[in-house]
This record gives C-alpha cells, structure tokens and sequence, in this order.
C-alpha cells in the first residue's frame, strides 16, 4: 500500500526552501528520486543550481532558483517560475530558517525580526504563494520545518529562534484547519538535533558528544531520516495540522 501511496506522487512538483544543503538537500533529493519535480529555492542562487545539478545528475528532475523567502516578490517569482517550468506546484517545504545562538539580553531588534522574519513569515508568505494553485487542483502537501525548539526550547538557539519555531506550530495548525476542505494538507516536522552544516558550524564537536550521550538514541539525527518522515507526510492524505517529531527521544511529550 505505502509503494501504492508514492506511486501518486510521480509527476508532482515541490518547491523546497532552503534546498541548497542539509535537510532541505536531504528531502529534495529524496523527493527527486521518487519522481518527484523538484524546484531547489535558497538564498544562495549559485548553491541551489549546484544542488539542483547534483540530482539532475543522478537522472531526476530539478531546477534551481534564488529566492529570499522574506520578500513577498521574490517569493511570488519563485511560483511562477515553477508553474511556468513543470504546470503546478503540488507540495511546498517550508525548510528556509536562520539559527542564532545569542542571549536575550544581547538580543537587537534588528537580530530578532531577521530570525522572525525568515523563519516564520518566509513560511507564511511561502504558503500564500503556493494556496491559489492548489486550491484549484485541490491537491497539496505543505510541510513547515519547525523544530524540538517550537515544543519546548531550543538548545543552541536563542528565544528568538524558539519564538519563531513556535510560531511555524501556531500557523501549521491554522493553516490546516482552513485548506483541508480543498485536498491539501499542513504538517510541521520537529527536528532534534540533526547532523547539519548549521549544527557543526554552532556547536563545539565536544557540545555534540555530550548531548549524544545524553539522547536515549545516542547519536544525533540524519538529514535523510528527517527527509523520509517529510516524504510519509507528502503521500499521506489524512494527517493534517500534525506537529510530528523527530529528535531520537530527546524531547518525549
């Protein structure tokens, strides 16, 4: 039945934000390898065409392109481009985000309303773009990237990376309470700690192995395990306005 569910999926498009690298490479990839048609967004153009060339090469299907998430135009060029290259977008992955480690006292405004600004309104103005065309086909899978931060706090993180991260849960569930009638679905997955260029570059390989020996799964998690629970997600029809972790038992709530 599940090879059933995936057969369906051929032929789709999606969009991944922040496709260039780690998770979001992860799931593009993924994707693609299912016959998927996959759009690689980041905010580094030359990154997402290089990711995007990397499974073109494996024979699947993909395009590049460079987007801010936080600017509505971009993002509205991003859609179009994808309707104009593969007809529809029929699954979108809200992966784009910013972590920043930095206190609350030494907080900026300035620091606070990028991290919001990316990984929480780049995922509302992301969605908006996509709704219209999958209303129409009514057919959709959003998945949203929040993380274990969003159910509790985050670990490396500051509050304004957890605020954030619990926002995307807030805007999952009202989301999907609106567009369910329509075929489209809103998840939100919440990572633990995953073995991703961002966690390397904030944490201290001596940080990482305490908190391995710390997990019950005592080891961090892949970006390929994240990137097969986002696949169940695209092919399932019945969850919806699900917060989903994955965090190898870090956080068990």
């Amino acid at each position: 039945m599940l090879i059933d569910m995936i057969e369906k999926l051929k032929g789709k498009t999606a969009i991944v934000t922040g496709g260039a690298q780690g998770m979001g490479f992860a799931i593009a990839d993924m994707l693609a390898e299912n016959e998927v048609k996959v759009v690689v967004c980041d905010i580094r153009g030359e990154s997402a065409c290089s990711a995007a060339e990397k499974i073109k090469a494996k024979g699947n299907i993909a395009h590049g392109i460079k987007v801010n998430v936080t600017d509505e135009g971009e993002v509205g060029e991003m859609v179009k481009e994808t309707i104009d290259r593969f007809g529809s977008v029929d699954i979108l992955v809200n992966n784009a985000g910013i972590l920043k480690p930095t206190r609350i006292d030494d907080i900026s405004k300035k620091e606070w309303d990028q991290v919001l600004d990316v990984n929480l309104n780049g995922v509302f103005l992301c969605s908006k773009a996509v709704l219209p065309f999958m209303k129409k086909s009514n057919f959709g899978r959003i998945v949203n990237m929040s993380s274990s931060a969003g159910r509790s706090v985050s670990t490396l993180g500051g509050a304004h990376y957890t605020a954030s991260k619990a926002g995307v849960l807030g805007l999952t569930r009202a989301m999907a309470k609106e567009v369910s009638q329509y075929g489209i679905t809103v998840n939100a997955v919440c990572p633990g700690l995953i073995d991703t260029e961002m966690v390397r570059r904030d944490c201290t390989p001596e940080k990482i192995k305490y908190y391995e020996s710390i997990f019950p799964i005592p080891r961090l998690g892949t970006p390929q395990e994240v990137a097969q629970l986002v696949m169940f997600l695209c092919i399932d029809s019945y969850i919806t306005g699900a917060s989903i972790d994955i965090n190898g038992g870090d956080l068990m709530l």
